[in-house]
C-alpha cells in the first residue's frame, strides 16, 4: 500500500490551527471580555456624550445665566451693594427672576463649560468680599482654555488675591502667567497684566523685579499706545524712583 504523505505546508497550517484552538481555549474569556470592555466603553462614551454630556451642558447652562447676566451686570458698574454679590454666589431672586446661587450649581455642575465659568465668577466674588483664600481657591481651579483676555484677568485677580495674603512669590508667578496668557496683538490686556506686575513689585520692594517689568512696559508700549488709550502711565517715572535714569 503506497505511503500517503500529507504536504507540508497543511501539517503546518493543521498545527497553526491547533495552536489558534488551544490559545483560543486558553484565552477566549479574557479576550471576550477586553474586546467586549472596549465595546461597553465605546458605547458609554457616545452615550455619555450625546445622551448625557450635551444635553447636561445645555441645562447647565440655563441654569446658570441669570447668576451669569447678574454678575455681567455688576461688572459694568463701579460699585453695587454687596448683598448683590450674596445673590450671585448663594441664589436669591432679582426683579421677580430667580437666581441659582453658583456655589451649589458648581458643586451640581462642576464639570461642564458652565461650571467652569462659574468658577472664575465665584473666585471675582469671593475677591471682592476680601475673602482672598476662597478666592484664590475658585480661580485655580478655573480654565480659561485659551481665550487670552479673560485667562489673563483670572491671573491677575488671582496674582491679586495672593498678594493679600502676603503670598508675594504665588502673586507675581500669578501675575506672570498673566503677561503671558496675553496675546501679543492684545496690547491692553498684556500692559494690564505687566503694569500689574510691576507695581506689585516695587510696591514689596522686589526692586530687581520692578526694574524690569517697568523697562518692558517703556520698551514695547510706546508714547502713542498711552495717549491713544488715554492711559495716564508714565514708565519713566517709576523707573526714576527706583534710579534708573535715560
Amino acid at each position: 500500500m503506497a505511503e500517503t504523505k500529507v504536504p507540508v505546508e497543511n501539517v503546518e497550517t493543521n498545527a497553526a490551527v491547533e495552536r489558534a484552538k488551544g490559545f483560543w481555549a486558553k484565552f477566549s474569556r479574557p479576550i471576550m471580555y477586553i474586546g467586549g470592555a472596549i465595546i461597553v466603553l465605546a458605547c458609554a462614551w457616545f452615550g455619555y456624550k450625546y445622551l448625557y454630556k450635551l444635553p447636561n451642558e445645555a441645562k447647565a447652562n440655563d441654569i446658570v445665566f441669570p447668576a451669569e447676566k447678574l454678575f455681567d451686570k455688576m461688572a459694568q458698574v463701579s460699585s453695587f451693594p454687596k448683598d448683590t454679590v450674596g445673590i450671585v454666589l448663594n441664589g436669591g431672586m432679582v426683579d421677580g427672576e430667580k437666581v441659582n446661587g453658583l456655589l451649589t450649581f458648581i458643586n451640581n455642575y462642576g464639570g461642564t463649560a458652565a461650571g467652569n465659568r462659574a468658577q472664575y465668577i465665584t473666585g471675582a466674588c469671593y475677591l471682592h468680599l476680601g475673602e482672598f483664600d476662597k478666592a484664590v481657591k475658585y480661580l485655580k481651579e478655573f480654565d480659561g482654555n485659551g481665550a487670552t483676555q479673560i485667562s489673563s484677568a483670572a491671573y491677575r485677580m488671582l496674582g491679586d488675591a495672593y498678594g493679600e495674603l502676603k503670598k508675594n512669590s504665588e502673586a507675581l508667578a500669578a501675575y506672570k502667567k498673566a503677561i503671558d496668557a496675553a496675546a501679543d496683538k492684545d496690547d491692553i490686556t498684556k500692559f494690564l497684566a505687566t503694569s500689574r506686575a510691576a507695581l506689585f513689585c516695587e510696591a514689596t520692594g522686589n526692586t530687581k523685579e520692578a526694574i524690569t517689568l517697568f523697562q518692558q512696559l517703556k520698551d514695547e508700549f510706546g508714547r502713542d499706545f498711552y495717549r491713544n488709550n488715554r492711559i495716564s502711565f508714565d514708565p519713566d517715572k517709576y523707573l526714576a524712583k527706583l534710579g534708573v535714569t535715560p
